[in-house]
């Protein structure tokens, strides 16, 4: 599905409170790009829900996935603003510190809840705001594939997040950094992920640029949330690799679950940056690289330049 470029006008900056913190609306003036790949996806049809005000209590009553824990108090301010809200993402030192949308999927025309107009999947918050009100920026969205439960085995083994690459640096524009200066990775390797029910902690192994159009690649990532074969993990990791823009040693094996982030490069052929991270092991430490499993080969390149 083809999806055309955007152009972003110059709008004011503002600022929305949302109770537990803020959430810094910063509109660019300068052109975007799309984000999300041209795709065969089949479509699915969007549950809708009138459009009546919501008691105080709603979010505990709104069928969300039950957890011993409980849902997050972050959580339940934010599912006030929208249903579709499933978490928030930060990663240091870069303005990447937002709430995570789900993708409604496809939605018809004249939806009650996500308004007059139909779009396909992976296309409604490219620009809305997460209180579905009209946003040139967008929001950070997780695709529409993706499953996000109570805890991390309800988690798809890949959960891909779009995001406007901004020329100010704000949604995913940041991440240009890490192509940019190499040495950025080493001051900021980890992403924190926040679903409604707890917190996961994720470190970068590479980054890349690939193609966004379906017949240009065999690596369609934005078609590969659930890996659930070994040959299918590998491939994905290969495809990663075979085109990556530094190499962390960061160990990656079948089972450890991922995180893609994607966002635009070049609308000229349509190809995308994409960050890759994995789930954090046991006894691995965010924050602290030196508690990161590396590859034995890269183990073995640093013990040579040491003893060197």
């Amino acid at each position: 599905m083809s999806k055309k470029a955007k152009i972003i006008t110059a709008c004011a900056a503002c600022a929305v409170a949302l109770g537990l913190g803020s959430y810094v609306l910063l509109f660019n003036k300068n052109k975007e790009y799309i984000l999300v790949p041209d795709n065969t996806k089949e479509t699915v049809t969007a549950a809708t829900e009138a459009a009546v005000e919501l008691p105080d209590d709603w979010a505990d009553k709104y069928g969300y996935s039950p957890s011993a824990a409980g849902m997050t108090a972050r959580a339940k301010s934010l599912l006030r603003i929208s249903k579709d809200i499933v978490g928030w993402v930060q990663l240091d030192n870069t303005m990447m510190d937002y709430p995570v949308v789900l993708d409604p999927g496809e939605v018809q025309e004249n939806d009650p809840y996500y308004g007059p107009d139909y779009y396909v999947p992976d296309d409604y918050y490219l620009n809305h705001d997460i209180d579905r009100s009209y946003r040139m920026e967008g929001a950070i969205f997780a695709d529409y594939c993706n499953f996000i439960g109570s805890d991390d085995t309800q988690l798809s083994d890949n959960l891909v997040l779009y995001g406007h690459a901004m020329w100010d640096g704000s949604m995913m524009g940041d991440l240009r950094k890490y192509r940019i200066n190499p040495e950025f990775y080493y001051s900021s390797p980890f992403i924190k992920f926040s679903s409604n029910y707890g917190d996961y902690d994720y470190v970068i192994f590479t980054y890349l640029i690939t193609p966004g159009s379906y017949n240009a690649t065999d690596f369609h990532y934005w078609q590969m949330e659930d890996l659930n074969t070994e040959e299918d993990f590998n491939f994905y990791i290969d495809c990663c690799k075979r085109s990556q823009m530094i190499d962390t040693g960061v160990d990656v094996k079948y089972g450890d679950k991922l995180m893609t982030l994607s966002t635009c490069y070049a609308d000229e052929d349509n190809s995308r940056f994409i960050v890759v991270a994995r789930k954090l092991r046991e006894g691995e430490v965010a924050g602290d690289l030196k508690t990161i499993q590396h590859t034995e080969a890269y183990n073995q390149a640093h013990k040579d330049k040491e003893e060197a």
